[in-house]
């Protein structure tokens, strides 16, 4: 996989359940985090998408758990991006140790532009990775 942005985070006490291990719906967190902060550097806005009357929407979101974090674990959220037919677009992602580089989750995220509640193509993520010289 090509990931073409990551980001750093650490793994915070309250963040652990009872086993003393990132609780499952965390990492979601981690993830969605990471893709927003993708979006931005990429120059992309979700509010100014919003009031110019497209969101984007998660439709599925796959996750394979290969290893538990603990607290104050550090760690990097990595992430691709292509598109899935027409009007799809999937986020690959994975999160690795960063002590050791071991792989703790890889996942796959699919969603979708909507306008007025109805798909549409992602051409703002073409215009825009095409700029930056990406195929998307």
């Amino acid at each position: 996989m090509d990931y073409i942005f990551e980001m750093e985070m650490m793994v915070r006490d309250y963040e652990c359940d009872i086993q003393g291990i990132v609780n499952n719906s965390v990492y979601q967190n981690y993830l969605e985090h990471c893709r927003h902060e993708f979006i931005h550097d990429v120059g992309l806005n979700f509010s100014q998408l919003h009031d110019d009357g497209i969101d984007a929407v998660v439709t599925n979101i796959e996750l394979n758990y290969k290893l538990p974090l603990r607290p104050r674990d550090e760690f990097i959220v990595k992430l691709g991006m292509h598109k899935q037919g027409r009007v799809r677009f999937v986020f690959d992602q994975a999160i690795v140790k960063k002590s050791d580089g071991k792989l703790v989750l890889e996942a796959q995220v699919t969603g979708v532009l909507t306008r007025n509640g109805r798909p549409i193509a992602p051409n703002v993520f073409d215009q825009v990775f095409s700029s930056k010289g990406w195929d998307f």
